[in-house]
């Protein structure tokens, strides 16, 4: 195992660290003679009231530091790799991965697969656990990680060594069941691909995946993504409204049977096979406390419940301006929905929605997390956009003022003349951008988790 260097980056004014005279560039040895692993290792020794902590200043000297503090109390220190590990690369050269669908020239950063354990408990990323050793379940289960997102895709050992092109991935569900024995909450997902591991195959998968209950809490099943850019790739085909209907079929009715024995629907439909389908939307009762917002499951009903719990609670006044709003394909319609329910309160307001078309990947691209900054630019120079410009904040990256075709938001601003303004996920924030209610001009996507060194999260 390679041994990574934890080197102090900032120190925290009035922390511990700082009484004690760490400084950047001071490297952490061990906590109660524990070497440090990651993240963590670090937090879990660092969780008692006396330690004894051995640092290695910036000039060499080594310093063993004894120090009394609250059980749970943080030494105040950041780290120049905040995982304090290296990320751990994807193996597997999945049929469906969107990575390799992206053209050439965009940053590195981009191109990078992560399939790191840790970083599903961080923020939410799922993994495929073939990358994963016996030492990285027993650190899961004696640190009790929780949630573990896992993406199985299909139970049919054979099916997965093909569809992740890899010759272990078949041999998860040893490492499932350790988790599931340990108690360990998982969520899992299957990216759908048609003709591949959907109708007899999708049963098969979900009948299995039962098994893994309570503890597998939920899974959803999203449809595969198809960029333009898949010259030599594997053949794969979109879904019909037909194939939508047909899917949802099985998924209701394993839903309806879960609900009957457990009180729990277990199984999700991204919001994307509804709209395929030409179906609504179901009732909020349907999600389970969406348990898969972060896969697109639900995203816009509970958009719908947050608007509308904002706006009970308003009183309609006269005031009056005009904006726009940029969005993918996909929310367009309910995003033009929810700014005429603003607007029976207050009536000045106008403004207009744009459904942007992705032409960077590809029309079959409707998400607004896949639109890129050119896109934006070309069809929107010369519409009317009012006095501002909101866009959602997953169209950037996290904790960056950058679209995936690194186009910052400052150039958009200067392209078309206009302010704009990066509107947080939730319906209060929708209502409040859109009613200038204590308006703040943001140009950067919140940081979930820094990741200096790698890419982030991958979008969905």
């Amino acid at each position: 195992m390679k041994k990574n260097r934890h080197i102090v980056a900032n120190v925290q004014p009035g922390s511990i660290a700082e009484e004690l005279e760490i400084t950047p560039g001071d490297e952490f040895l061990s906590i109660n003679g524990s070497e440090i692993e990651d993240v963590f290792d670090y937090h879990y020794l660092l969780n008692d009231d006396y330690i004894e902590l051995l640092v290695r200043k910036s000039d060499g000297e080594e310093w063993e530091l004894e120090i009394e503090k609250d059980y749970d109390e943080d030494l105040g220190v950041e780290f120049e790799n905040s995982l304090m590990d290296e990320y751990r690369s994807c193996s597997n050269r999945c049929i469906f991965c969107f990575i390799d669908q992206m053209p050439p020239g965009m940053r590195d950063t981009l191109y990078f697969k992560d399939d790191d354990s840790r970083l599903s408990f961080l923020q939410g990323n799922y993994v495929t656990l073939t990358n994963m050793s016996d030492h990285d379940i027993d650190r899961i289960i004696r640190y009790h990680l929780a949630p573990i997102n896992i993406s199985f895709h299909t139970t049919n050992p054979e099916l997965r060594c093909r569809m992740l092109n890899n010759r272990f991935a078949g041999d998860i569900f040893p490492k499932v069941k350790r988790l599931w024995e340990a108690g360990i909450e998982m969520n899992g997902q299957i990216v759908l691909c048609r003709g591949i591991n959907d109708g007899e195959e999708l049963e098969r998968s979900i009948r299995d995946l039962t098994e893994y209950l309570p503890h597998l809490s939920s899974v959803s099943v999203v449809p595969v993504g198809l960029s333009r850019y898949r010259e030599n790739l594997y053949p794969l085909e979109p879904f019909t409204k037909e194939d939508a209907r047909e899917v949802l079929a099985i998924l209701d009715k394993w839903r309806s049977k879960m609900y009957r024995e457990y009180g729990n629907h277990f199984i999700h439909a991204g919001d994307e096979w509804y709209i395929l389908a030409g179906l609504p939307i179901p009732e909020k009762e349907a999600y389970d406390g969406y348990p898969q917002l972060e896969n697109g499951v639900g995203m816009l009903r509970l958009l719908e419940e947050e608007i509308r719990e904002a706006l009970v609670i308003r009183k309609p006044d006269d005031r009056k301006h005009e904006i726009s709003i940029a969005t993918g394909a996909l929310a367009a319609p309910f995003i033009r929905k929810h700014l005429e329910a603003v607007r029976v309160l207050y009536p000045g307001i106008t403004g207009e929605v744009y459904a942007v078309r992705n032409d960077f990947f590809g029309t079959s691209i409707t998400v607004s997390g896949l639109v890129t900054g050119q896109d934006l630019k070309k069809q929107l120079k010369g519409q009317r956009l009012g006095e501002r410009l909101l866009i959602p904040c997953n169209m950037l990256r996290a904790g960056e003022n950058v679209f995936l075709d690194d186009v910052t938001v400052e150039e958009l601003e200067q392209y078309l003349g206009v302010p704009v303004q990066v509107v947080d996920p939730s319906g209060e924030d929708f209502v409040r951008a859109v009613t200038e209610e204590k308006i703040v001009t943001k140009h950067k996507r919140r940081q979930i988790y820094e990741q200096a060194d790698c890419s982030n999260r991958r979008t969905t």
